[in-house]
């Protein structure tokens, strides 16, 4: 019987001009074409949550050359070992609004999957050490950006300390959050607070900003 491979996909970085054939000639599309067609639209609520994850791990300097592993238990890891989950939230949407969008995040603990092992952990629980929350902040359609990293605010928080102030939650609004003290933050800034909220356990223990 001839040998399947059925292990985990480990995918190849691309570059963006790996041409699509067609009985082993090129078609004269390469796949790069395909990313502007699928990818442009960056204020998408799909689109700019990966973007907001890219824009972390740039920050963190944790991407090293891989590849985005969708439906990880966490995010990102830094190069210290820290869990990352981001979450994006934005004012604006690509489609015609009445009014704008109220800022709030999915927080619900879940039973991570292994991506190597194709398996469910047993405890239901929030997977990460830190979570990043990601704000597009413009409110004009007209001068947003999503690649101006000036556009976006980060705000921080350890998940022992959202976890004792929100329990088992499922979402939290922008304002709710900042009632619970996470740091706020720039892009250059995110590394520092990062590695500052994996040490702090205490909900009593606020940081600033």
């Amino acid at each position: 019987m001839t040998h399947i491979n059925l292990d985990a996909l480990v995918p190849i970085p691309k570059t963006g001009d790996e041409p699509f054939t067609h009985r082993g000639q090129s078609i004269g599309t390469q796949l790069g074409e395909f990313w502007t067609w699928a990818c442009s639209d960056l204020i998408s609520n799909a689109m700019r949550g990966v973007l907001a994850e890219y824009i972390v791990g740039l920050a963190l300097g944790c991407l090293d050359g891989r590849t985005r592993l969708e439906w990880d238990a966490a995010d990102l890891r830094t190069r210290h070992g820290v869990r990352v989950e981001v979450k994006s939230s934005a004012y604006l949407q690509s489609w015609k609004q009445q009014r704008l969008s109220t800022i709030a995040f999915t927080i619900k603990p879940t039973t991570g999957w292994d991506a190597t092992t194709n398996t469910y952990a047993a405890e239901r629980k929030r997977q990460a050490d830190v979570y990043v929350f990601c704000v597009f902040t413009p409110v004009d359609k007209a001068t947003a950006d999503p690649l101006n990293l000036d556009q976006w605010d980060f705000y921080v928080m350890s998940t022992n300390r959202l976890n004792a102030a929100v329990g088992e939650q499922k979402t939290i609004t922008l304002a709710s959050l900042r009632e619970h003290g996470p740091t706020k933050c720039t892009f250059t800034e995110l590394p520092g607070c990062v590695d500052t909220e994996a040490t702090r356990g205490h909900p009593n223990d606020q940081p600033g900003g």
